[in-house]
């Protein structure tokens, strides 16, 4: 059925999100490793673990090199198989055996072959890069902390001689404070696997906020941690800084990366929206599948939304592939389509919300035959009369409204550089900050064929 209104054109509009500066990142991380000596750190390792040997016999060949785990994670980062391979070519250069470690937490359906899968459609294999895979969602107990917290981690990891790890460092989409998304939540949550992912959301927000660094402070104490390389992306998602940190490193450097990060972040092109559709959401963007800092949503309960942006009413179209069907998120919208709910994986995505805690984010929002009955149902959700106030208003009047409902539509709350817009905002654009160019107008229904 019609909708009793007229449904909008729509503009493409391309923006600046500042300055795009090329930067090396393969450079970069050299220029870490020689700082930090690792060359030196690894061979101490090799002649501390030759020593502790008892003289091998003719027969029994060589010792075996130091082994080093690199914990990889699951997020999108920008040219992550390059950088990961080049860690392994350094250590194997160094002397040491590297081999990979998931560093995911309950991602990847909490199982092993579940996260080898998440690394794969990241390109992170074992042909790609050249070395051992090795998956598991066994813990061991290090201690506990000062606190009273056990300190979980991945049980291969745990045997190795070096662990480092490799992340994004960013703002967390459920807590503010100086350690958010990063190493520290790598080294207590990615590598703790399930187990430390269920302890340390058990307290909500301020358990995540407290807990996380505790736990990794700790972690730091007890494992022979070399370096964690962290980067901070821009608003193009393209790298601009990298600081591998040793264990004495790590605090401070991750709350400036973090400083950096957050000046750095995108948003959206409009505070105030009757309706917002993100295209795609999923764990490669974003841990909740849609960036909170981003939409202005929470869903935490008894924890107030955030005050800015301010959005009626959100429809999320589709999944990514990469998240390989876990939803988690999800509810943070209203309204989806069917070909969305039909890629739903709700077992994994089921098990990465119980190990969350946020239960409001893993409900399925209602969902509509397709993209334009999603967008009708938004919009008139958008303009209800919730307070009875307006019981009398002629049915041409409210339709007047949502004629002129404020529609933003962007590719995925990673990707805010170009997105379309309801054709009343247009000359809003015009006056935005870093506007480049528009097109349009365009059909709601010609907007699949035009993804930014």
């Amino acid at each position: 059925m019609a909708p009793s209104y007229s449904l909008p054109k729509f503009y493409r509009v391309k923006r600046s999100l500042g300055k795009s500066e090329s930067f090396d990142i393969i450079a970069a991380i050299c220029a870490e490793w020689t700082r930090l000596d690792l060359n030196q750190v690894i061979t101490d390792i090799t002649k501390l673990s030759s020593a502790s040997m008892v003289e091998p016999s003719i027969s029994a060949g060589a010792p075996t090199a130091p082994r080093i785990a690199i914990g990889v994670g699951s997020r999108g980062i920008y040219a992550l198989p390059l950088m990961v391979r080049h860690l392994v070519d350094l250590v194997k250069a160094a002397g040491a055996s590297p081999f990979i470690v998931p560093a995911m937490g309950s991602h990847g359906g909490a199982t092993a072959e579940g996260q080898k899968e998440v690394l794969a459609s990241l390109g992170i294999t074992e042909v790609t890069m050249g070395c051992a895979i090795e998956a598991t969602m066994e813990t061991v107990s290090v201690g506990n902390t000062a606190g009273g917290l056990p300190a979980y981690v991945d049980a291969i990891a745990a045997k190795a001689d070096g662990i480092m790890l490799l992340n994004r460092v960013k703002m967390h989409t459920s807590f503010h404070g100086p350690l958010e998304s990063g190493l520290h939540k790598m080294l207590s949550i990615g590598l703790g696997k399930e187990k430390a992912a269920t302890l340390l959301h058990a307290r909500g927000p301020e358990g995540l906020r407290d807990d996380m660094p505790e736990v990794a402070r700790f972690l730091l104490t007890r494992l022979p941690f070399l370096a964690g390389f962290g980067i901070v992306e821009n608003a193009y998602h393209r790298p601009v800084a990298l600081h591998a940190l040793s264990a004495t490193e790590m605090e401070k450097g991750e709350r400036e990366l973090l400083t950096l990060a957050k000046s750095l972040a995108p948003a959206l092109p409009l505070e105030d929206l009757d309706v917002l559709v993100v295209e795609k959401m999923g764990k490669d963007i974003s841990g909740t599948g849609m960036d909170t800092n981003v939409i202005g949503r929470l869903k935490i309960p008894g924890k107030s939304e955030p005050a800015s942006p301010r959005i009626k009413t959100i429809v999320v179209l589709d999944l990514t592939e990469a998240t390989h069907g876990n939803a988690l998120g999800m509810g943070l919208a209203d309204f989806t389509t069917q070909a969305m709910a039909d890629k739903v994986d709700f077992n994994l995505t089921g098990k990465n919300v119980l190990a969350s805690g946020f239960l409001e984010r893993g409900r399925l929002p209602l969902v509509m035959k397709d993209s334009s009955e999603a967008l009708d149902a938004a919009i008139v959700h958008a303009f209800r009369d919730r307070d009875g106030q307006k019981a009398e208003m002629k049915i041409e009047q409210k339709n007047e409204k949502k004629n002129n409902a404020r529609i933003l539509r962007i590719a995925s709350t990673l990707d805010l550089e170009t997105f379309f817009v309801s054709e009343n905002l247009i000359e809003e654009m015009r006056h935005l900050p870093g506007y480049l160019e528009e097109s349009g107008p365009m059909d709601w229904e010609e907007l699949d064929g035009e993804r930014a």
